[in-house]
């Protein structure tokens, strides 16, 4: 199993910029931590972090053939960037857009989304968390589905 991870602008900055709203872990930590989980569940994930929205829409393309599904904190570019959700809907992968803070708790122009209309989900709000949510929800889509155990209920693959 294969899954791409793209950080969007700013996001190298993490654990120094606005730590009230996104925290103080960074983004080495973070991509460290994910690493790790993406080892132990036996996938492989690739990361990428670019402040150029060119360089978000030629990384997606590049994987068209790896990647098994995409996760995206596209960040300030969520709200504007018609160029990446194309890309997006060319590559035509399972995506879960996702988000450090609650950007429906924030500005009225963090409300809308470019992405979140061709993404299977999107999460939001839970920090640094986040991205484990959105890399426990892409494996758990991405997986054979669960067998049924002898009593006919659906084994869990949590």
């Amino acid at each position: 199993m294969n899954i791409l991870l793209v950080h969007g602008p700013n996001l190298h900055l993490l654990g120094r910029r606005q730590p009230e709203i996104y925290g103080y872990q960074t983004l080495d930590g973070i991509n460290q931590h994910l690493t790790k989980v993406a080892e132990r569940q036996n996938v492989n994930l690739k990361i990428f972090q670019f402040n150029d929205e060119g360089q978000i829409v030629s990384v997606i393309g590049e994987h068209i053939d790896w990647a098994d599904g995409i996760l995206i904190n596209a960040a300030a570019y969520t709200h504007t960037s018609v160029a990446i959700r194309d890309a997006l809907t060319t590559v035509n992968l399972p995506t879960i857009e996702l988000h450090l803070s609650n950007v429906h708790s924030r500005e009225s122009f963090r409300h809308h989304s470019y992405i979140a209309p061709i993404a299977m989900g999107t999460i939001a709000g839970f920090g640094a968390f986040s991205y484990d949510l959105a890399l426990t929800a892409m494996i758990q889509h991405l997986s054979p589905a669960p067998s049924v155990d002898s009593t006919g209920s659906p084994e869990s693959n949590i």
